[in-house]
């Protein structure tokens, strides 16, 4: 169920207690956070519903069981969730196939976990039909393993798709950093006992213990996430 880029364990660098590093995509690594709430605002417009912009922060970084749940009951709209749950991946597809903007840092930060060898993993709510298309445009040698919404028992905040794809690397969760960039996957990448990397989109994140809040994906390097793990 999960994509794999068939490539050799490999260690990281002597000394290290890094295992590996665990990345989420939308928001994160690819600035498509506003293509969704783009997507619902243009198919509940159809449906003859206004989305009040205040609920973007109640549906931005969830499962789409929750965002999707949350807008029908709160406008009332005659759609069911299997129905709106089909145009939301739709909708987001085409937007992705018309363009996919990275994050200011996103290009160098791969090289450089591909370079040293650092063991990655792609850990998104987004179904696989999705994450498979984004990979095309972010390069799918740079990970050893991806785990999408749909493959997992329980997606974010529930803390297994980041057990499963440390299980999958054959890492320890507590050796593992993870970014991410909303509470929600916050919350899972804690609940698993990452150690966590928080780069903002759309709502603020406060520091905590075990995770570090920075502006822009542009901070971050491989020595700076070496650098969360206790040795």
């Amino acid at each position: 169920m999960t994509s794999t880029v068939p490539a050799p364990f490999t260690r990281t660098a002597e000394g290290s207690a890094l295992q590996a590093v665990l990345l989420d995509m939308d928001g994160t690594l690819v600035d498509t956070e506003g293509f969704w709430w783009d997507v619902e605002v243009e198919i509940f417009a159809g449906l003859g519903h206004t989305l009040d912009d205040s609920w973007r922060h109640v549906v931005v970084g969830g499962p789409m069981s929750r965002s999707a749940g949350f807008l029908i009951e709160a406008t009332g709209a005659n759609i069911t969730f299997a129905e709106l749950s089909v145009l939301l991946n739709e909708g987001f597809e085409d937007r992705i196939t018309r363009a996919l903007p990275l994050m200011p840092g996103t290009a160098r930060l791969l090289a450089e976990l591909a370079e040293q060898e650092v063991p990655t993993a792609l850990v998104s709510a987004s179904h696989r039909r999705i994450i498979d298309r984004v990979l095309t445009a972010l390069g799918p040698e740079y990970f050893r393993l991806t785990v999408a919404g749909d493959e997992v028992p329980r997606t974010k905040p529930f803390p297994d798709p980041y057990l499963f794809a440390a299980a999958g690397l054959g890492v320890d969760p507590a050796r593992c950093a993870v970014v991410e960039d909303t509470a929600t996957g916050v919350a899972a990448a804690e609940a698993a006992g990452c150690h966590v990397v928080a780069v903002p989109s759309l709502a603020p994140i406060q520091e905590a213990a075990r995770r570090t809040v920075v502006s822009s994906l542009e901070h971050v390097d491989l020595a700076f996430l070496r650098g969360l793990m206790p040795l």
